[in-house]
């Protein structure tokens, strides 16, 4: 037993130093922007500069519309499949799945190929219409992690119960599900929502095919032309990462805390 415990710690030490020491030396390095000390000079440099600023901000209103338009998207499907059209199940879950297996570049080539300024919607023929077909290859992308988490929360409740009940009190169809849907897989719908938001962040194929002031592209550009502070922005990339995932746990132990809404 005690062999059995002490391989198991010998295991979880080795898979944590596989990601724990490159981090440090990436931290490490970050540092040492300053001969002979340590300084936080790279993230100095990081924050005062203008294009961090402003493509970091970009990237932050992208993930806010990207989940803001992805939640109305999904919440619905998922509640009318759950309710009503429980034999097309497969087929959507097919559906969210396909952008795991196509690649983001395929992906935005088909939408350059379909949305180009010579097309009946042509959306890359301003920067509004570029801005939305961005949002919408965002939410391409977050699809698969967004629709298993508002599912896996709307499985948790009764939810032809919550229709019936409000129905027979006289809601329509609005007020069931922004009033008694919603709330009840908001777990779900955060936990997606800060996984899109990861996502935005970090995503650089479609940004720059599409040519837009995003995060990914800014940090491809300072890690090409600068020393020090791509360390930074990878350390600063890495703690929003892991920061979106302690907001998920975060999140879902509150919902399990909490009672249902009826």
């Amino acid at each position: 037993m005690k062999a059995q415990r002490l391989g198991a710690w010998i295991a979880i030490a080795i898979g944590a130093s596989y990601f724990v020491v490159p981090l440090l030396g990436t931290l490490e390095f970050s540092l040492r922007m300053r001969r002979g000390e340590y300084s936080f000079d790279a993230y100095r440099s990081v924050f005062s500069d203008l294009q961090f600023r402003e493509t970091f901000g970009y990237s932050m209103m992208m993930a806010a519309l990207t989940i803001i338009f992805g939640m109305l998207l999904v919440v619905p499907t998922a509640y009318w499949v759950r309710l009503r059209l429980p034999q097309v199940r497969p087929v959507i879950e097919f559906i969210t799945l396909l952008p795991l297996v196509i690649p983001a570049i395929v992906i935005v080539f088909g939408y350059l190929r379909l949305y180009n300024s010579s097309s009946w919607i042509p959306l890359t023929g301003s920067i509004s219409g570029t801005n939305a077909l961005l949002m919408f290859s965002y939410m391409t992308l977050s699809l698969p992690y967004m629709y298993r988490a508002v599912d896996t929360a709307m499985r948790a409740i009764d939810v032809r119960t919550l229709t019936e009940a409000a129905e027979s009190l006289g809601a329509k169809w609005p007020t069931i599900l922004f009033r008694c849907i919603f709330p009840n897989v908001m777990s779900g719908v955060l936990s997606g929502a800060f996984i899109t938001f990861a996502i935005v962040m970090g995503e650089f194929t479609m940004a720059a095919l599409l040519n837009r002031p995003a995060f990914g592209p800014y940090l491809q550009l300072v890690g090409a032309n600068k020393a020090y502070e791509p360390s930074a922005l990878a350390v600063i990339a890495f703690a929003i990462t892991w920061l979106s995932m302690g907001l998920i746990q975060l999140v879902s132990r509150i919902q399990k805390s909490a009672p249902a809404k009826a």
